[in-house]
């Protein structure tokens, strides 16, 4: 009998609406340090051109890039003291919004297994997925601290491979760098580009640039490409 295929989620911009949690986070956090206020548009941009899937090291880039110097661990601590708040949720953590429609994850577990390979810390992960996705069965989770190389290196496509590797994977994430990641490891790519992006066109070009063998507004379409 054939074995069932593993569908990988990208984390945020996929499972999880982010645009104001991270992405506002960012932009809090280069306040705080140089009283200047970034766009979205910007951020993206960043984004796009691929090696800036850390948010800590974007906010420090775009400090430095605006003119001011600070040390990469008080970015951290700012980052993460507004970000999970001071009960731990409720920081910018606290306005992320699921994306997955309901119902849409017990459809698609008739013939598919689920992952996950985020670019989030494992405790980050944990908060969200506690409390969005408590009933939903992730045969395996890889966060950015249990890897050696973050995204755009595929280590975590390949540790997910390792554990089954009789199973066809198909890696679904929105960033540049996540498109090269699944093609690092030879694993089919999907692409989102969200209608509200800033940049959604431009998005879209490059995840097809990158190999994406389809390129749709959000997790809800899937089906349409499987």
């Amino acid at each position: 009998m054939k074995k069932r295929d593993i569908i990988v989620f990208d984390m945020d911009g996929v499972l999880v609406d982010v645009s104001e949690s991270y992405r506002e986070a960012i932009r809090a956090t280069v306040r705080h340090f140089t009283a200047k206020e970034i766009t979205k548009e910007l951020i993206q941009d960043y984004k796009n051109s691929g090696g800036w899937n850390n948010d800590w090291a974007l906010s420090q880039k775009i400090i430095v890039d605006l003119g001011f110097g600070v040390e990469y661990h008080a970015v951290v601590d700012y980052f993460q003291s507004i970000f999970f708040g001071a009960s731990g949720t409720d920081g910018f953590i606290g306005r992320e919004k699921w994306i997955a429609q309901d119902g849409w994850f017990e459809r698609l577990a008739v013939n598919y297994d689920f992952a996950i390979f985020t670019g989030r810390q494992r405790a980050e992960a944990d908060v969200t997925l506690r409390r969005f996705a408590k009933e939903i069965a992730f045969k395996m989770i890889v966060a950015d601290d249990d890897v050696a190389n973050p995204k755009p290196s595929p280590d975590g496509l390949r540790m997910i491979a390792a554990r089954y590797p009789e199973r066809k994977l198909w890696y679904i994430g929105d960033t540049v760098d996540d498109a090269r990641s699944g093609l690092a490891a030879k694993v089919p790519f999907i692409g989102i580009a969200d209608n509200k992006n800033p940049r959604h066109s431009e998005l879209v070009a490059l995840l097809k640039k990158e190999g994406a063998i389809a390129v749709l507004e959000n997790i809800n379409q899937l089906e349409t490409v499987l």
